[in-house]
């Protein structure tokens, strides 16, 4: 099916709330990672979100240009075209813009949409992340504001955060941050519902002790009843309405049972990228240590050409990834769920 509407999306992801479970987000960051994602999901009868950060956007658009807008337009575009062959819903978003890449990112994208519907087509991209999280929340919520208004124009679901997921991710360190700021507060909660109000639809990533990278089992410590208190405290005060479309980051190595409660408290989203960059890069390693002599040139010889043809080793690695994609859906429910 061709890339969801931005009707279809935002009946994805009504369905998702109303059916306690959530779509896994998953970062792409070449054609090969692309095909894994939309394969998982098709096989899952899950529809989902695949997306490209700014870095990803970066690596896509090749060592000689490093254009991150134009390597997320690239990957868009291919996905426009590859999902018109599958039989689920996928929606396309991007992941983690800070405030000082909004020029050189966030906002050409918006355009390359805009300009799309003006010839006639759907949307190059359903959402949007700003992670402004950096900023005050006070600044973090003015420029959440002004571009979730800019991207209303255009049927655009933007994504914002507030509070920080620590650990690493796409070259920003959050390792430094003091423990309070993991956790997003009641009151921060309602601070965005208030800002972003009637402004136009968006998903919010709330931290509850959230870690970016891997990590083994019970090293990161989850609070997901955060999740609870603060939907509790906006719905209270302004109805079973305001209850936040959530977002899950830095899930890598965290129970089963946590990623599932916090389906409960309206997680639609969680977002998965470790997980899949190794599953893609495990089946490489592996070709490559039982083929050395193969892939390489040892002593003079020439080695085997279908032993270091990318083909060889990049079918394994997009199959791996696959799998790992098709247990996410599994994990957070949403197979078997399409709304095509």
């Amino acid at each position: 099916m061709p890339i969801a509407t931005p009707k279809q999306y935002r009946a994805m992801l009504d369905a998702a709330q109303a059916g306690d479970y959530a779509y896994p987000a998953i970062n792409i960051t070449s054609l090969a990672t692309l095909n894994g994602a939309l394969k998982a999901f098709a096989e899952s009868k899950s529809d989902g979100l695949i997306q490209v950060s700014t870095g990803g956007g970066q690596f896509a658009s090749g060592t000689a240009l490093k254009d991150m807008a134009l390597g997320a337009i690239v990957l868009a575009e291919a996905a426009h075209r590859l999902a018109e062959r599958y039989d689920v819903l996928i929606a396309l978003h991007t992941d983690h813009c800070q405030p000082d890449k909004v020029e050189s990112f966030l906002k050409p994208l918006i355009q390359a949409t805009a300009e799309r519907r003006t010839a006639g087509q759907g949307n190059l991209f359903n959402s949007h992340m700003l992670d402004a999280s950096n900023l005050p929340l006070a600044e973090n919520m003015k420029l959440s504001l002004a571009l979730l208004k800019e991207c209303a124009k255009q049927e655009i679901i933007l994504e914002v955060e507030a509070g920080v997921v620590g650990g690493e991710e796409d070259g920003i360190d959050h390792g430094d941050q003091p423990n309070e700021k993991l956790y997003t507060t009641p009151e921060d909660m309602l601070c965005v519902y208030e800002t972003l109000k009637d402004s136009g639809r968006y998903m919010f990533a709330a931290t509850f002790g959230n870690v970016h990278g891997a990590y083994k089992p019970g090293a990161v410590k989850l609070k997901p009843t955060i999740l609870k208190e603060g939907q509790d405290a906006v719905i209270s005060k302004y109805g079973q309405a305001a209850k936040f479309d959530l977002v899950f980051h830095g899930g890598s190595g965290t129970p089963l049972d946590e990623i599932r409660e916090t389906l409960a408290y309206g997680v639609v989203k969680m977002n998965i990228d470790t997980d899949t960059q190794y599953a893609f890069t495990r089946p490489i390693a592996e070709h490559m240590f039982r083929n050395f002599d193969g892939v390489l040139k040892v002593d003079g010889e020439v080695g085997n050409k279908k032993l270091y043809d990318p083909r060889t080793y990049g079918r394994a690695a997009e199959e791996s990834m696959a799998q790992r994609v098709t247990q996410a859906c599994e994990d957070l429910r949403s197979a078997g769920t399409s709304v095509a």
